[in-house]
């Protein structure tokens, strides 16, 4: 069957305090209502609506996508009012309202959720609260079947006992939406139009109402503060600690542990705590991860070693390659297998031959790297000169000597080498000796400065 979808993505929310529209939040560095897009992508469906309203070009320059249409709330007059505005863009025989508010829901909940609906018959999510203080109550007959949902503020005193309460996520046969959306009085407490009445009209013609159950109340909490939204942002993590630590990782502290992003994982992994994996991140077997490191859009080979409070961005680790600690590898940076780059290293669009070495204090921007050249402490590329980009290129087993500077554009052959100190300006042949620096004099009877 086919289906539309409609994400609910107008409100302001006042308890943020904040300038940014509510569903524009993060939680693991993406947009609450990013999280919504992508799972309601997932289902493959036939168009994805998204109702806007406060902050809405905010919200459309942010999320906008080729399979994505807007839909304008000017005013905030209540969920079925906000479904309403979609209404022209629906023709499925499916509709599912979901939430931009609501990151966690799991893609397997709402295709259970779908496999319920019918021409006689709707799908309700629901879910069991510990505290159902502010949700609407599911009221069910003496056989069960739901009759109604009750917002918490129209609830009698008996009727805010139950304890399974109303996410608002709700699929329905397409052909009777516009129906329903027609009848509703926003004759109530809030004085709105609430999407749950269609609920009780449903029963009314004779529909059945059948529900699934939410795993837990997590999958389905909304953030109306930052302290929910902290909240979503735990649970997220945790979930994403307990996958990885099914496929094989071993996460020395779960909860000190943070994916903003996509991970590919082997198996044998083993990361420390306070690691930050941001972006695209593939890591592949046997890889070990030292704490305090943050690892963007990298690739990590098998046997991999990061090593303490190291960065990685948009970079390569070949395989048994190994950095850190306090190292720094930027865009476009390529280890070979079993190179080293040890503490304080920087490199950035530099390719590293298989086993070459830069042992700490060095800088080597734009540069290409030989296998086995062993690069010197306190040595430079000097690729920019105020205005372009230059590249510095060492062949296989190359020595630099330490604090040397190589002014790009530079090349050297293999297994040429700079004497320490040297500031190279011109192409050194393979085999060679390139010393550039000036000639040492002692001075004889040399004072001091002294301090006045």
């Amino acid at each position: 069957m086919s289906l539309d979808i409609v994400i609910l993505a107008a409100g302001q929310g006042t308890r943020m305090r904040s300038a940014l529209p509510k569903v524009l939040h993060p939680v693991a560095d993406k947009p609450m209502l990013g999280h919504v897009i992508d799972t309601a992508r997932r289902l493959q469906p036939s168009s994805i609506q998204v109702v806007i309203g406060h902050g809405a070009d905010k919200v459309r320059e942010r999320l906008t996508a080729d399979d994505l249409n807007f839909v304008i709330q000017a005013e905030q007059l209540g969920t079925g009012h906000a479904v309403a505005q979609a209404l022209p863009q629906l023709s499925a025989e499916r509709v599912l309202i979901l939430y931009g508010d609501v990151p966690l829901i799991e893609t397997a909940t709402l295709e259970r959720l779908l496999a319920l609906v019918s021409d006689n018959q709707l799908g309700l999510l629901t879910v069991e609260l510990a505290d159902p203080t502010g949700y609407g109550r599911i009221v069910r007959d003496t056989d069960g079947v739901v009759q109604a949902i009750v917002e918490h503020k129209d609830a009698s005193e008996a009727q805010r006992q139950i304890r399974e309460g109303n996410t608002g996520i709700l699929a329905v046969p397409g052909k009777r939406l516009a129906d329903w959306l027609g009848r509703l009085s926003n004759s109530n407490a809030q004085g709105e139009y609430y999407l749950t009445d269609v609920i009780a009209m449903a029963v009314a013609d004779g529909l059945t109402v059948a529900t699934e159950r939410a795993a837990d109340e997590m999958e389905v909490l909304g953030a109306n503060d930052r302290i929910q939204l902290a909240q979503l942002e735990c649970h997220y993590q945790h979930r994403i600690a307990r996958r990885l630590m099914a496929q094989g990782v071993t996460l020395r502290d779960p909860h000190r542990f943070d994916v903003r992003g996509e991970v590919s994982v082997g198996r044998d992994v083993t990361i420390d705590i306070n690691v930050i994996l941001e972006g695209k991140v593939v890591i592949e077997d046997d890889v070990q991860i030292g704490p305090n490191c943050v690892i963007k859009d990298s690739v990590l080979r098998k046997g991999a070693i990061v090593k303490a409070n190291s960065h990685l961005d948009g970079a390569e680790m070949g395989e048994g390659a190994d950095c850190g600690p306090f190292a720094r590898l930027r865009p476009g940076t390529k280890l070979g297998a079993k190179a080293h780059v040890g503490n304080f290293v920087e490199l950035k669009n530099a390719v590293m031959g298989e086993g070459a070495k830069a042992g700490h204090l060095s800088y080597l921007g734009d540069a290409e790297i030989g296998a086995r050249t062993n690069i010197g402490a306190g040595t430079i590329t000097c690729n920019y000169d105020g205005a372009n980009k230059f590249r510095t290129v060492m062949g296989e087993d190359v020595f630099i000597g330490s604090n040397s500077a190589l002014v790009a554009p530079v090349t050297l052959g293999d297994r040429a080498t700079t004497g320490a100190g040297s500031v190279v300006t011109s192409d050194v042949p393979a085999d060679t000796l390139a010393v550039g620096r000036a000639r040492q004099r002692n001075i004889e009877g040399w004072k001091r400065p002294t301090k006045k």
